[in-house]
């Protein structure tokens, strides 16, 4: 029994390093992050400020880690009341998205605050994009899984659909998104993620920035 018992933890123990590893490249990583783009923030925010005077950052409930409810943070790139005038996805040529926005949007630059969220544990670097409860609810048991591990700001579904914008463009958007662009993006960082090192995390990491510079 004791040999069985020391088996398994032998076992734990490459898992728990990794996840210890990954945990502190978002920690020092993010960190990091905040402080060398800080007066990127500044000038992004005055920005957005100055579009229509309204808020600066945007904040909406997405589902974590064990089905955990945070806020995830984000420069605003909509109209203020944008909840209100349309559905939860953005749309090729959507009205709602400001001058500023677009070009925040463009380059990725409205994602920049899900650094602190990284920072305060509730996201990692890399990860499935966390989605709306609405969503999630319409999970599979096997989609599920993917909430066993904590969502992030970039992933190869996240690189793949860089333009989901213009894929959800005419139509039935909803029903294109839940039907199969969302599918085959759990599918994708599933795969990824149940193999995922530190070393291939910066991978992808890398291949964002590229994508984005």
């Amino acid at each position: 029994m004791f040999l069985h018992l020391s088996t398994k933890a032998g076992q734990g123990q490459p898992q728990i390093i990794k996840a210890t590893s990954q945990r502190v490249l978002d920690i020092v990583a993010s960190g990091a992050g905040l402080i060398i783009l800080s007066p990127l923030f500044l000038i992004l925010g005055v920005l957005v400020k100055l579009q229509d005077g309204g808020p600066v950052l945007y904040s909406s409930q997405r589902v974590g880690r064990g089905g955990k409810l945070f806020s995830i943070y984000k420069f605003r790139s909509m109209v203020q009341g944008a909840d209100r005038m349309g559905g939860g996805l953005t749309v090729r040529g959507d009205a709602r998205v400001t001058r500023v926005g677009r070009l925040l949007r463009n380059y990725k630059l409205d994602e920049l605050p899900q650094l602190l969220n990284v920072f305060k544990g509730d996201m990692s670097l890399v990860g499935a994009r966390p989605e709306n409860p609405a969503y999630v609810a319409r999970y599979t048991p096997e989609q599920r899984e993917i909430l066993n591990y904590r969502p992030g700001i970039t992933s190869p579904a996240s690189l793949r659909y860089r333009n989901e914008e213009e894929m959800l463009g005419g139509g039935d958007t909803d029903a294109l998104y839940v039907g199969k662009i969302l599918p085959e993006k759990l599918a994708m960082d599933l795969a990824y993620l149940r193999t995922r090192t530190v070393v291939s995390d910066v991978i992808v990491i890398l291949r964002t920035i590229g994508g984005i510079a």
